[in-house]
Formats: C-alpha cells, sequence, structure tokens
C-alpha cells in the first residue's frame, strides 16, 4: 500500500468522524481514533484481496473516496441550508459539488486513470453517470426524508443523505468502472 493511500484513508476517516460528532456529540471523539484506523485496516485488506481481485481493490477506494464526498455533500448542504432553506435545490447543489470532488478522487486514486487522452469524453461520461446518479440521489433522499422515525431534523436529515448516497454508489461503481475509467 502506497504512502498517499495511508493518508488519503486517514483523512476519509476524520472526515467521516466530523459527522459522527453529529449523532455522538458526547463520545463522538473516540471516532477521531476509530474510524481513521478503519479505514487503513479496510483499504488495507481491499490492497491484500485486490492482489487477486482488481476491482476490490478499487472497490474499498471508490467507498473511501465516496465517504470523504458524502461529508463534502452533508456539509454544504448543512452550510448553504443556513443561508437559504430550501432542501431539493440545495441537495442537488451539494451533490454537484460532490461529485466535482469525488470525480478527482476517483480518477486520480480509485481508478489510477492519470491519462488526459479523451479526457473530455471521460468528463462527460463521468457526469452522464453522475447525473442518473442525481436523480436516485436526490430522490432517495426526499423518499428518507419523509420518512419520520421519531428522530430529531438535523439528525435524520444527514442519515437521509447518507442512505440516498449509499443507495446511489452501487449505480456509480458499476458506471464508473465499466463505462468511464475502463481500461
Amino acid at each position: 500500500m502506497k504512502k498517499q493511500d495511508i493518508i488519503f484513508a486517514i483523512i476519509c476517516g476524520l472526515s467521516v468522524a466530523w459527522i459522527a460528532l453529529d449523532f455522538v456529540p458526547k463520545y463522538g471523539w473516540i471516532f477521531f481514533v476509530i474510524l481513521p484506523i478503519l479505514s487503513v485496516c479496510g483499504l488495507l485488506l481491499c490492497d491484500i484481496l485486490g492482489r487477486k481481485f482488481l476491482f476490490i481493490h478499487q472497490a474499498g477506494k471508490f467507498a473511501l473516496a465516496g465517504a470523504f464526498a458524502d461529508v463534502i455533500d452533508i456539509k454544504v448542504y448543512q452550510f448553504l441550508f443556513l443561508l437559504l432553506p430550501i432542501p431539493l435545490l440545495l441537495k442537488t447543489f451539494s451533490f454537484i459539488i460532490a461529485t466535482i470532488v469525488k470525480y478527482i478522487a476517483d480518477k486520480h486514486w480509485a481508478f489510477n486513470k492519470p491519462e488526459k487522452d479523451g479526457m473530455k469524453k471521460e468528463i462527460i461520461q463521468f457526469f452522464m453517470v453522475a447525473c442518473g446518479g442525481l436523480i436516485i440521489n436526490v430522490v432517495s433522499f426526499y423518499c428518507f426524508s419523509q420518512i419520520d422515525i421519531g428522530l430529531p431534523a438535523k439528525i435524520w436529515t444527514e442519515l437521509s443523505i447518507i442512505l440516498a448516497a449509499l443507495v446511489v454508489a452501487t449505480w456509480n461503481f458499476l458506471g464508473y468502472k465499466f463505462i468511464v475509467f475502463k481500461k
């Protein structure tokens, strides 16, 4: 495993720990220790298994990059909601920002495709897959956010964003692997 993999795994773990503070504020500090360690260990396991099956190594990096992008999605949404409370418009905007971050992480890290040849086509394909993901993400977010399970609105909104991201993750991985970043 490369040094940059370990560093990015730690950053991903720390960013997810930041979100954990919203759910468990009293004991959230422990996630700043546990999640970076779990991220590195998970990536190490994917690295070992990925020596036989490349897609496992890519899936591990894809998952970490996705978790990082989801934190961007949540925090951009929260910040913008303070300024202008229009949930679906803001969710769309935060998703687009997170998708740009995800493109950079997937291209250069998860799928390791630094070539610049055909980049215009690649970007168009990436955003076409992402647009399908956007529709799935926003619809899923809307459906989840309409469910009342008795949690505080802020917590349930964050969980709705996370659940929507999980729904769209399979779509995105398959689209990016077999359409956008295929080798």
